[in-house]
């Protein structure tokens, strides 16, 4: 399937791991926002899972192997060209995730990889929905009595009620 004007919308998955107050980001080395700081993922390869493609992206971009938690948002994000046309069209679904191992290093479509304090992702001009997402997905790691509450937001049975 093309990525520029695609046909339809492809699926992306996106993995938000933290390391104390700092998160990990890449910054893009392919359009669309290419240069820009951003959560490590990509899209979703036919006949695989979200929780294998997330894991997959994050390691392939990053050098760290990526375990998901839990299920944050799930987003679009469209751009268009000045007829209005769509130049890529992704639904995004993004994770927060343990980092289980790896060292952080720049890989496949990544020109830098590395970790963040949360207090600077403005400064790095991260876009405000990248902003929201991470917010939110610490937010989960606050309060994880939040994961019985929030009714969109999935929960592997393996962390069912840590920290609560």
């Amino acid at each position: 399937m093309k990525r520029e004007y695609p046909e339809q919308p492809i699926v992306g998955v996106g993995g938000i791991i933290f390391q104390g107050e700092s998160v990990l980001l890449i910054k893009r080395g392919r359009e669309p926002a290419r240069g820009q700081w951003s959560i490590p993922g990509g899209a979703v390869d036919l006949g695989e899972s979200l929780e294998e493609a997330v894991a997959r992206e994050v390691l392939e971009e990053t050098g760290i192997e990526a375990e998901p938690i839990a299920l944050v948002k799930v987003l679009d994000r469209i751009f268009r060209d000045k007829e209005r046309r769509v130049v890529y069209h992704y639904v995004l679904v993004d994770f927060l995730c343990r980092g289980a191992g790896g060292e952080v290093r720049p890989g496949s479509d990544a020109l830098e990889a590395r970790f963040v304090p949360v207090a600077e992702l403005a400064s790095l001009n991260v876009i405000p929905a990248t902003r929201d997402v991470i917010h939110q997905a610490a937010g989960l790691l606050k309060n994880r009595r939040v994961w019985d509450q929030v009714p969109y937001l999935r929960v592997y049975d393996d962390l069912r009620g840590a920290g609560t």
